[in-house]
């Protein structure tokens, strides 16, 4: 199976990005199980969302947060890839503080 590849620019310093990304890590944990080991600024997903296999990696560089992960298939490729552009476009938007988007997340 091939490999879904995602790129999230954002105009946060690194270590603000690394940080809102964890916080939507931990609420995937939460929700779905999905567990991150992070080394350095790089984490490593694994587990299942929605009974699709999430296996992969992300790292929080300047500028955007990429990654890939286990490809869902040709029927839910569209889907994943706009609900992690989403996702991440939600925790890494300046305007909005952390605290209020993992609020509306739970």
């Amino acid at each position: 199976m091939g490999m879904l590849k995602f790129e999230v620019p954002h105009t946060l310093p690194v270590d603000e990005a690394k940080k809102r990304v964890e916080a939507l890590l931990s609420a995937w944990n939460r929700k779905y199980g999905v567990k991150a080991a992070w080394t350095g600024e790089t984490a490593k997903l694994e587990g299942a969302a929605m009974g699709v296999s999430v296996n992969g990696h992300l790292t929080v560089l300047a500028g955007k947060v990429s990654g890939e992960s286990t490809d869902p298939g040709m029927l839910l490729r569209g889907q994943a890839q706009k609900y992690l552009t989403r996702k991440f476009g939600e925790y890494l938007d300046p305007a909005k503080s952390l605290d209020a988007v993992s609020k509306a997340d739970t």
